[in-house]
């Protein structure tokens, strides 16, 4: 038989390599650890094993409304190619525009256009000036919410300012079968949102509110402009930034993805009591 444990006055060696000598010992558990081993921290060293098991078990750094920080605003900068890539096929083949404006004679049998209507533009200065717009309001909330919060407030605000179109046109009317084309009712969402949290954080509003008024001029005194649209995304924007804003700290994300699924639901059940009402 064998002895497995240490002579007396041996000197300590790393458990995890038995061939190296360690005089210092790891803060939490104590046990010897050589220097490819030891993980410095404000307490002292720290073995490997014990630095694993503490960075597994705390919570991840989190944003003042509890979204994963991000580098950049990579969503709306893809957001932004995407657009401009419609408008050159747009250019290229006109047809596409037939394919995916909303037109709510046509929402029933083609729901796609509710979201599709948002990549597509009618000019040169509209695609610009929205796409200025997204850029700027992007990089401000992408890295505040995090990347899922703002594709979610993005889409669904643009899925709301087609639902207002749908509910405000007349069957009787042209509107019914008129094609409605831009990314303003998401942008006007995310207008709300700026809004929405920096009075959630007591912060002076009056720039937001000042070129929230200049465009709500613009939506009604301007020709071919959906103001309907504008005012659907800014609802929506509204609604879903009051709760991710007010969600309670400690349940910040449940909150964050019943409320996102519940404006979702919301959304579709009006879409769809249209339909029946048509």
């Amino acid at each position: 038989m064998t002895d497995s444990n240490p002579q007396v006055g041996a000197p300590p060696v790393c458990p995890r390599h038995p061939d190296r000598v360690a005089y210092v010992r790891c803060q939490r558990c104590g046990r010897p650890a050589c220097p490819e081993c030891q993980v410095p921290s404000a307490v002292g060293i720290h073995c490997v094993d014990c630095a694993r098991r503490s960075s597994s078990g705390r919570r991840g750094v989190r944003t003042a409304l509890g979204g994963r920080p991000v580098a950049d605003a990579l969503v709306a900068k893809l957001l932004v190619g995407a657009c401009v890539i419609v408008y050159v096929g747009q250019l290229v083949y006109p047809a596409i525009t037939g394919w995916f404006d909303f037109v709510p004679a046509l929402a029933a049998t083609q729901p796609w256009r509710f979201l599709s209507t948002a990549l597509l533009h009618g000019s040169l200065a509209h695609l610009g000036l929205n796409m200025w717009a997204l850029w700027v309001l992007g990089n401000t909330l992408e890295p505040l919410l995090g990347r899922w919060r703002f594709i979610c407030l993005t889409a669904l605000s643009a899925l709301g300012g087609s639902t207002a179109i749908y509910w405000l046109a007349s069957p009787s009317s042209t509107s019914w079968i008129s094609g409605t084309v831009g990314a303003s009712g998401a942008i006007f969402g995310l207008f709300a949102a700026v809004f929405v949290i920096q009075r959630r954080f007591g912060r002076d509003t009056s720039t937001i509110v000042g070129l929230l008024v200049i465009n709500v001029l613009i939506s009604v005194l301007g020709t071919n402009i959906s103001w309907q649209g504008h005012l659907g995304g800014f609802l929506t924007g509204l609604l879903l930034a009051a709760i991710y804003a007010w969600a309670p700290r400690e349940r910040r994300t449940a909150v964050g993805v019943w409320g996102t699924v519940g404006v979702a639901v919301l959304l579709v059940a009006l879409a769809a009591a249209r339909i029946l009402l048509v």
